[in-house]
């Protein structure tokens, strides 16, 4: 039996060494997969997973997933590939991050988070696998010898093909979903979004996974949303973001010392009032970090149902006749407290 053994082993360093030689097998100080094999790898498991769901069918969608992810590419650290950001017509809430900088947000997803800022912080998080090579990272641990079969008896590219989907839907570690958390953070900021974007991202996906309505592929394999949310709330805390969002009961608004608003009650175009309080923060945060920040620059617009607050042509916040009437008041009234509170506020920044 021993001896059996000692044979085997034998053929195994002798097929190593083989390998080596012939060049199938990467020296030792190298990386197992290059980049160039990393981005076709990623090629071949995009072009899986456009066939298997096809894209959605929305050009202005495409065209806006593909803006978004671009700024958020250019603010990541990883430069030295190409990155594709595209939306794929599944109704799943979840997106996928590929080798070699492909990028893919399902239909679902984005009908769940309608704002640039939401999806912003999710693109982030998935760029931020890319930038790690989490993928990659875990297709080298499965390789071991298996590497050594898969070049001697079939193609080294479907091989590596069929370990990098298995790799993705598996899931990552939880290692590496924090390290992707933290990412989605900093690449948004970087990128000039609402610096709450990750965290209205991750909340709105612990909604789901609390309600247990429908997919919510991104917390599937590691459920653990709320340390995630602490997690990413705990980056805001040390960057000093103000002003900060607290909610009370149905209701939430911003808080920051000289900001005295009434709460937001409505839920508009698809985000209840935590979320919209987190927009309006963020928002007055930018502002207020532009030159030349001037109170006077906010200004009122309204289309006849809505009022909008801008900031030149940033908006801040959008206010609504339920958010009034649960103040008793007139929208018109409701909106001119709002600015002239908000303005105030502003007058304190300088």
């Amino acid at each position: 039996m021993h001896d059996r053994w000692r044979r085997v082993a034998g053929l195994l360093v002798s097929l190593t060494l083989l390998a080596c030689i012939a060049g199938w097998l990467p020296q030792a100080e190298a990386a197992i997969i290059s980049t160039k094999e990393e981005i076709e790898i990623g090629r071949r498991v995009a072009m899986e997973l456009e066939t298997k769901y096809g894209l959605a069918e929305d050009p202005d969608l495409q065209a806006r997933v593909a803006r978004i992810g671009a700024k958020i590419a250019a603010a990541s650290d990883r430069q030295d590939i190409i990155y594709s950001f595209k939306v794929l017509n599944n109704k799943e809430v979840n997106a996928l991050a590929l080798p070699g900088g492909y990028v893919y947000l399902f239909k679902g997803l984005t009908d769940y988070m309608p704002s640039d800022e939401e999806l912003a912080g999710i693109i982030g998080h998935e760029v931020g696998h890319i930038t790690k090579r989490h993928t990659v990272r875990q297709i080298e641990k499965s390789l071991g010898m298996s590497i050594l079969f898969g070049v001697l008896f079939g193609d080294r590219g479907i091989f590596l093909q069929n370990l990098a989907f298995n790799a993705i839907m598996a899931g990552y570690s939880r290692e590496d979903e924090r390290e992707a958390d933290h990412l989605g953070y900093y690449h948004s900021v970087r990128a000039g979004y609402n610096p709450y974007s990750m965290l209205m991202g991750l909340q709105k996906l612990e909604d789901l996974a609390k309600d247990k309505k429908g997919s919510y592929g991104l917390f599937s394999t590691h459920p653990e949303p709320e340390a995630r949310v602490a997690r990413v709330q705990g980056y805001l805390n040390e960057a000093k973001v103000h002003p900060t969002v607290t909610a009370k009961g149905a209701t939430a608004l911003a808080i920051d010392p000289g900001l005295t608003l009434p709460p937001l009650t409505a839920t508009y175009r698809g985000n209840k009032p935590l979320y919209r309080a987190y927009l309006l923060a963020g928002a007055l945060y930018l502002a207020a970090r532009t030159g030349d920040f001037n109170p006077d620059r906010f200004i009122l617009d309204g289309d006849g149902t809505y009022i909008t607050i801008y900031y030149d042509d940033r908006v801040i916040t959008t206010l609504t006749p339920q958010d009034a009437s649960a103040a008793g008041m007139s929208l018109d009234d409701f909106s001119r407290q709002y600015v002239d509170g908000i303005k105030a506020w502003a007058a304190l920044q300088k």
